[in-house]
């Protein structure tokens, strides 16, 4: 049988770690899983109590509405205005999504399809580098160069900006989307709002549209704030926002998260969604509502906790060896293969930490070819855990150091 959109597509990298690790734990091993970035705190608890409340009611268990109750769309446009002091129309500016994954994928559906073409960072998270494949439309990858050195960040966007306009200028068609997402996943990479200001004008002179993943919207280290590109003057002519609650308030599971910006865009999506789906179940709409509400400060307890594991992981490596760079910002650690292992590939150099080390982590390659000859370590350990799988490195890697 033939399945036409996904026989092309490579085996997931993450499935053989993840096979591996499962294969390890069935045998008695203790393995510290810092591969998949599942959130591992628990969500606030005053969205546990609202969905309990709202799930008992009967009238919450029909279908609701596609693009959010009007309520939940007011309030995540409370919270764009009172932390980036961007104002957005909830009826025109702003839907939600059944977390920024479907959002993305479908929004892909919207604005390209055969024929067309979208630039995308390599690496990059996987559905950001098939969402546009799976809409049928042409690749071209510009290289994210990760610099730990925040003081680099100027000749890093004079790296991008030129990486795209050679990307846009080589080859036809001529791209229609642009897709950046920061703080960066995997690499941790952070920018400024002067980037954003060159993304946006770099789009509106060229009639393109910018999608900006920004699922570490509150997670930015050393005190950076990172900016919505929806603060760049003219934005709304050509840019949308995905943004989520599931790393900023620990609601993974939830699948609670919107699109915002520009009106025709994010209309194009209500359009589209409404023949796909009828909206989050709505027990969940209200307690994502009032926890945007009641809860504003949780996202930086995240944030404190998220560094502080960091911290921890980073060194702890450079003690036994590891030297790794501090990420600006997100849930995640990336760096090269070290040097004495720098002779395997990411699969192979992952599979040897499992098996020799008792430790999960992903392999660079899973964020397309970009990531080749890294790895990211997800913070999604406490720091007692985070020790011992130092600790397992050390024995397992014994050429470390």
């Amino acid at each position: 049988m033939e399945f036409r959109r996904i026989e092309n597509l490579p085996p997931y990298v993450f499935s053989i770690i993840n096979g591996l690790k499962i294969e390890a734990r069935r045998a008695g091993a203790d393995v510290v899983d810092l591969g998949f970035g599942n959130p591992d705190m628990p969500s606030p608890d005053v969205a546990v109590r609202k969905l309990a409340e709202a799930a008992q009611n009967p009238r919450n268990h029909r279908y609701s509405l596609s693009r959010g109750l009007p309520k939940l769309r007011e309030a995540i446009a409370g919270y764009y205005k009172n932390k980036w002091d961007v104002d957005l129309d909830p009826e025109l500016e702003i839907t939600n999504t059944i977390g920024a994954k479907e959002g993305f994928s479908h929004l892909m559906w919207v604005l390209l399809e055969r024929g067309d073409a979208a630039i995308v960072p390599t690496p990059s998270y996987p559905i950001h580098i098939y969402g546009p494949l799976f809409a049928g439309a042409d690749l071209r990858q510009v290289p994210m160069k990760f610099l730990a050195d925040p003081s680099d960040r100027e000749n890093f966007s004079d790296d991008f900006m030129e990486s795209l306009h050679n990307a846009y200028d080589v080859g036809w068609p001529k791209p229609r989307v642009l897709v950046v997402s920061f703080p960066h996943n995997p690499t941790g990479a952070i920018v400024d709002l002067d980037f954003m200001q060159r993304v946006v004008d770099f789009c509106r002179e060229r009639d393109m549209v910018v999608v900006n993943d920004f699922a570490y919207a509150d997670i930015g280290f050393d005190g950076h704030k990172p900016p919505s590109i929806l603060q760049a003057e003219g934005a709304k002519e050509c840019a949308v926002e995905l943004y989520s609650m599931t790393k900023s308030f620990q609601m993974a599971g939830w699948r609670s998260a919107f699109l915002l910006g520009n009106k025709e865009v994010v209309q194009a999506l209500v359009k589209l969604k409404s023949y796909l789906d009828y909206g989050m179940f709505q027990p969940v709409q209200i307690a994502a509502t009032v926890t945007i509400n009641e809860a504003q400060d949780f996202p930086d307890q995240v944030r404190d906790i998220y560094e502080s594991r960091c911290d921890t992981l980073i060194d702890g490596l450079s003690r036994i060896g590891w030297d790794m760079p501090k990420p600006g910002g997100s849930m995640f650690v990336w760096g090269p293969i070290p040097e004495p292992y720098a002779d395997m590939d990411s699969v192979e150099f992952c599979s040897h930490v499992v098996r020799e080390a008792d430790v999960a982590l992903s392999p660079g390659v899973g964020f397309g070819p970009g990531g080749e000859g890294f790895i990211r370590f997800g913070l999604i350990e406490n720091e007692k855990r985070i020790n011992q799988a130092v600790r397992n490195l050390k024995a397992g890697l014994p050429k470390l150091g």
